[in-house]
């Protein structure tokens, strides 16, 4: 998201003992498995993300989540939820975010990590320290080792990405801030491998990638199309995908349907990662833009979703976040589904509407610690 800003199969771990599996160059077989399996066929999961209670109180962070606020949104939705979305910025810390996901996995849920090499919350602009030069180089292969060694003591499943929505220029990743056209894309694919091929080696195999690109290439130039950006089946288990409405109140653009925003995409994406799960890592829609309604909205897309439209698609998030984007109230985002009873009600409606489409039974944890 460019902000400055799945219950009658068992959710269970699949843990079994492989040989290894062939390698591309550069890249280590895996061997013990610990994986999120997708859901049982028609199913999805439902993701949870929570990135405060508004504007007036917003922390940029994107990890500001509690158990209270999982708790008060599945009581609002009558729905529990399979993950837990947040952030794990490297300008805070370059440990391994164990504390959260501790209370995630206490709550039988899956942490699903967003790994920000960034120095700050505000990206549209080349990058200083974590710079893709530095990472491919090896600046940081120490801080990603432990991290990754810390990963694999955590010893349960853990969806991660790195690089989210590569494809868009309001991250420092983006091609547009690292040689553009000429080398842009092929440095990310060079740092995406460099990220996982060291912390396969220290053995972090319960971590599960997950590539995750935006619905539109921005800029849109033939460089900058996410298929540049792929770093190749082997680097990714699962593909995802960010589909918003409108972000902000004032917007005129980003207005289509979610059905429309899938049309290419989907299509370009599962064509470049065939069998891949897709998830809907991000998707939301302001609350008070004046051309779309976001509970009509949210409505089209669950519906389309919960009718197995996009075959490939295993769950999906809504992006539950506030920002102010100017000195005008009025102008906030604002896409917190708990602060609209209409909103609220589409997502309730549709989940009691689709019973049996939600995979919501809890990850059976194994913990010998």
């Amino acid at each position: 998201m460019k902000s400055l800003r799945p219950l009658l199969l068992a959710f269970t771990f699949a843990i079994s003992t492989l040989n290894a599996t062939p390698a591309t160059p550069g890249s280590p077989g895996r061997a013990t498995n610990v994986e999120v399996p997708p859901p049982a066929p028609g199913k999805l999961y439902h993701g949870f993300y929570w990135g405060g209670v508004g504007t007036n109180n917003h922390d940029p962070t994107e990890h500001d989540v509690t158990p209270a606020d999982v708790a008060r949104y599945e009581r609002a939705v009558g729905k529990r939820t399979a993950w837990i979305y947040f952030s794990d910025n490297w300008f805070e810390s370059r440990r391994f975010p164990a504390a959260t996901c501790n209370w995630i996995r206490d709550l039988n849920k899956i942490p699903y990590i967003r790994l920000m090499l960034r120095s700050n919350v505000d990206q549209r602009h080349s990058e200083k320290t974590f710079s893709l030069r530095k990472i491919i180089a090896g600046a940081f292969d120490a801080d990603l080792r432990a991290w990754a060694r810390e990963a694999k003591d955590f010893g349960s499943p853990i969806l991660i990405e790195w690089g989210t929505e590569p494809n868009g220029d309001w991250f420092s990743w983006n091609g547009r801030w690292n040689g553009g056209q000429r080398d842009g894309p092929t440095r990310y694919v060079a740092a995406y491998r460099h990220i996982v091929d060291l912390m396969r080696v220290e053995g972090a195999d319960n971590l599960q990638w997950v590539w995750h690109v935006n619905w539109l290439d921005q800029p849109e130039r033939k460089w900058n199309a996410f298929e540049n950006y792929f770093p190749g089946a082997n680097y990714c288990d699962w593909v995802g995908l960010s589909a918003y409405g409108p972000t902000t109140p004032m917007t005129r653009d980003g207005t289509e349907s979610f059905a429309f925003k899938m049309r290419n995409a989907y299509s370009r994406l599962v064509k470049i990662a065939p069998g891949k799960p897709v998830v809907i890592a991000e998707f939301g829609c302001d609350l008070h833009n004046r051309r779309v309604n976001a509970a009509n909205w949210a409505k089209a897309a669950l519906e389309n979703l919960f009718s197995n439209r996009w075959p490939g698609i295993v769950g999906f998030c809504w992006w539950n976040e506030g920002w102010q984007n100017d000195d005008h109230k009025e102008h906030d985002t604002d896409m917190i589904i708990l602060h609209d009873p209409g909103l609220t009600s589409v997502f309730r409606d549709q989940f009691a509407k689709y019973p049996d489409k939600v995979q919501e039974t809890p990850v059976e944890m194994t913990n010998d610690k």
